[in-house]
């Protein structure tokens, strides 16, 4: 079962580190008018072990397993929304915090954006996919 954990954190870290290449890498298209087209990204290293902690949703994933797509995305939702206040909050307090949502309209004290509820609803249901094997593929 350890093993098991170690291998879902690496996988859920790695996969989230790219998710989060792959975003940053779109939101710069803003500067596509600007005649940048590299459409760098950014990341940090802070974030792997952040995205990590997506293996502990495997036990949550069994339990909702029944459920339908839209109670499993809205508790996943609701639990990366947990993560990312309580990570960030705590990055924040010794200046590491590699987000700042602080100017964003729906933000929360500048470490969470509500807005990103349905980003948070689909990146759920994907963990869950990495780490049930597709046993609840979306009904």
């Amino acid at each position: 079962m350890k093993r098991t954990f170690i291998r879902n954190f690496i996988i859920c870290g790695l996969c989230g580190w790219c998710l989060e290449c792959f975003w940053t890498g779109l939101s710069s298209l803003k500067k596509w008018k600007k005649n940048d087209r590299t459409l760098l990204c950014r990341t940090s290293v802070w974030m792997f072990p952040i995205y990590g902690m997506a293996a502990c949703l495997a036990p949550i994933c069994t339990k909702l397993e029944k459920r339908c797509a839209l109670v499993r995305g809205g508790v996943y939702a609701l639990l990366i929304f947990f993560t990312e206040f309580c990570t960030g909050v705590i990055l924040k307090k010794y200046g590491a915090c590699p987000w700042d949502y602080s100017k964003a309209k729906l933000n929360i004290k500048g470490v969470i954006r509500l807005d990103y509820a349905p980003v948070w609803f689909m990146t759920g249901l994907l963990f869950e996919r990495i780490l049930c094997g597709g046993k609840n593929d979306i009904k």
